[in-house]
């Protein structure tokens, strides 16, 4: 009866022991995986918001940096990691949108593999064109290119980038052809264009801002829900009648699929408290990064949104990775 007795409590504290783990979580520090190397505008963000959900949380959120394969190898890190809060990463529209569109095999399944906490942040994307174009506005862009079709090229990070879909977006919606000359990232690819080897761009804005602040590019359209305070005579993509273009680089918070409900409510609580820092939203703003903080339900359909309006030009562009 005593052995009974003794396997039924062993049993009643196998069933009460996650309950309480889940409560006391979290009881040390958590591992959030930044899929990019130091410096970029998704390791900022992710170090603003560790920084600022420590104190929210009572415990250090440290950013482990694994680059490499667009993203792939940080995020493939993030779906494997055990689900138990201890290790969250950063999703971005180029890991949960752009390469499951474009690579035809990813060591993660993006709508099953990840648990989505919350969008923190949105940053626009620009058009801009080399000066010496004639066009001042996008309505004589385009009539140029349709009356000179593959006369003109576009720049990108390289193929299966954000400025290569962009492009092929653009292709589609205006009825154009641009050439697409493929970098070794964003940074040549800037280069050369402000240079005036290549006539265009699309681009986060936080990098190429400075070349149109400075005039050395021209900007034709923003991604944005409505006009920019640093660009306010530059329209949105949606004004110009091109609403497939109109979408922002987004940088959020993910988790291992089957990491429990209250955990993700825990995070997404502290960051959305967080976002509301006045420090928080001042830092953002250095990106050029609008502050976001939706619920996971929100942040997934936007997720799933974005999936399906890229594969749509890699479909059309005919862009696959091996």
């Amino acid at each position: 009866m005593l052995r009974m007795l003794c396997s039924a409590a062993a049993a009643c504290l196998m069933l009460i022991a996650p309950a309480d783990a889940q409560d006391q979580w979290p009881s040390r520090s958590i591992n959030l995986i930044v899929p990019f190397a130091p410096g970029g505008s998704t390791d900022v963000i992710a170090r603003v918001i560790a920084e600022a959900m420590k104190p929210i949380l009572g415990q250090s959120v440290l950013i482990d940096n694994r680059a490499g394969a667009g993203g792939s190898t940080g995020t493939a890190g993030i779906a494997k990691a055990l689900p138990d809060g201890y290790t969250i990463g950063m999703g971005t529209a180029s890991t949960l949108a752009i390469n499951p569109a474009v690579y035809r095999s990813l060591p993660y399944d993006v709508l099953t593999d990840l648990e989505p906490i919350t969008n923190l942040a949105a940053v626009p994307n620009i058009m801009a064109i080399h000066p010496s174009l004639p066009a001042q506005d996008m309505k004589q862009f385009i009539a140029g290119l349709q009356a000179n079709p593959g006369k003109l090229s576009y720049a990108s990070a390289g193929v299966g980038s954000v400025s290569h879909l962009m492009g092929e977006q653009f292709n589609i919606a205006a009825h154009t052809t641009i050439v697409h000359v493929p970098y070794r990232g964003v940074g040549p690819a800037l280069a050369d264009v402000v240079a005036g080897h290549v006539e265009v761009i699309y681009d986060n804005l936080p990098t190429t801002l400075p070349m149109v602040a400075t005039r050395k590019l021209r900007a034709l359209a923003v991604s944005s829900p409505q006009r920019l305070t640093a660009l306010p005579d530059v329209p949105t993509f949606s004004e110009l009648g091109l609403g497939e273009l109109d979408w922002m680089a987004f940088f959020g918070l993910v988790a291992p699929a089957g990491t429990p409900a209250p955990i993700i409510r825990k995070i997404n609580e502290a960051a959305r408290l967080a976002l509301k820092l006045p420090e928080v939203n001042e830092r953002l703003a250095t990106q050029q990064a609008t502050p976001i903080g939706n619920s996971p339900e929100e942040f997934a359909t936007q997720i799933r949104q974005e999936l399906e309006r890229h594969k749509r030009a890699a479909s059309a562009a005919n862009i696959r990775i091996d």
